[in-house]
């Protein structure tokens, strides 16, 4: 596993880490098989987990990835236990009746974060993240609440997800900026046109969420016929060559991965080993990824 610091000051956290989500929403595993999950991401070296208080199924169920978390954490028999291990969490949805809401008011966002001190058993989140921008209120007032709560020493460092580059400036004028959380894998580049250059001129970490699609597009990477040969060529699953030629976008990038087995999770970590040439790297560049079948569903992971 290959580790650099998120961002300047902040920690060095392994490029490859866990996202959270599969284990809390429909279809999540049992809550001991949903542990070693996690146990076995951190066995194979990953040290950075994103989760949210909405990864559940519904409003009564807020807070249970953040629990889950918590839980394994206490677990682990890792040698330095829970300190040696970067979690991040995220404020600004609801989840009434099991729907997905923006709520970017401060007061929800001050009542989130007490929630997921809670969960997570801590006093301070190491890194906080605004889940999204809220089109009905002011990004500069989700932000504010953000920076609030970090002069109130509640959390640490400050993260925006799904955000464009306009609105990481207006961010910045306001908090400094640690990472930025948007969607990167072959079937949606739409993060490489801006954000990830941006990032990493402002070294601002950049969390990949969604790096082999989610849902049934990362179904389809098994039988794309470059990702069969690049895999082939490597030993590797198609999904770990594809997180590898998100990790080759950019020298800030780090991926997020999510898996429901163990097996999933170690996979998913040794993408990090996995070194694409430039001429591998084109090859998926300029290979179709085909979304089409995917159209019909709302785009759930495109707000996570």
């Amino acid at each position: 596993m290959l580790f650099r610091p998120l961002a300047p000051g902040l920690p060095a956290v392994s490029i490859v880490g866990f996202g959270g989500l599969p284990l809390s929403i429909a279809g999540r595993p049992d809550p001991a098989t949903a542990r070693a999950t996690l146990h076995a991401s951190f066995d194979a070296g990953v040290n950075l987990v994103d989760t949210a208080n909405v990864y559940c199924l519904d409003h009564r169920d807020i807070g249970h990835n953040e629990w889950l978390i918590a839980e394994a954490l206490r677990e682990w028999p890792g040698s330095q236990g829970r300190e040696s291990i970067l979690v991040a969490t995220k404020g600004g949805f609801a989840r009434p009746r099991g729907g997905w809401e923006r709520n970017g008011r401060p007061s929800h966002l001050r009542r989130a974060c007490e929630q997921s001190l809670r969960a997570l058993g801590v006093e301070q989140i190491a890194l906080y993240q605004l889940h999204a921008p809220d089109p009905a209120v002011p990004f500069e007032e989700s932000v504010g609440a953000l920076a609030e709560l970090r002069r109130q020493g509640k959390i640490r460092w400050v993260g925006l997800s799904n955000v464009t580059v306009s609105q990481i400036r207006a961010a910045e004028a306001i908090v400094p900026v640690a990472t930025v959380q948007n969607r990167l894998n072959p079937f949606h580049r739409e993060a490489l046109n801006a954000v990830v250059g941006y990032c990493r001129e402002r070294n601002i970490g950049f969390l990949a969420h969604s790096p082999v699609g989610g849902g049934r597009l990362s179904k389809k990477l098994p039988t794309h016929p470059v990702l069969q040969r690049l895999a082939a060529r490597y030993d590797a699953s198609p999904h770990a060559v594809v997180i590898a030629w998100v990790l080759a976008q950019g020298p800030t990038v780090f991926a997020i991965p999510g898996a429901r087995t163990s097996e999933h999770a170690r996979d998913a970590a040794s993408a990090a080993d996995l070194k694409l040439t430039a001429e591998e790297q084109q090859e998926i560049d300029e290979a179709e990824f085909d979304r089409r079948e995917t159209r019909r569903r709302s785009t759930v992971n495109g707000q996570r």
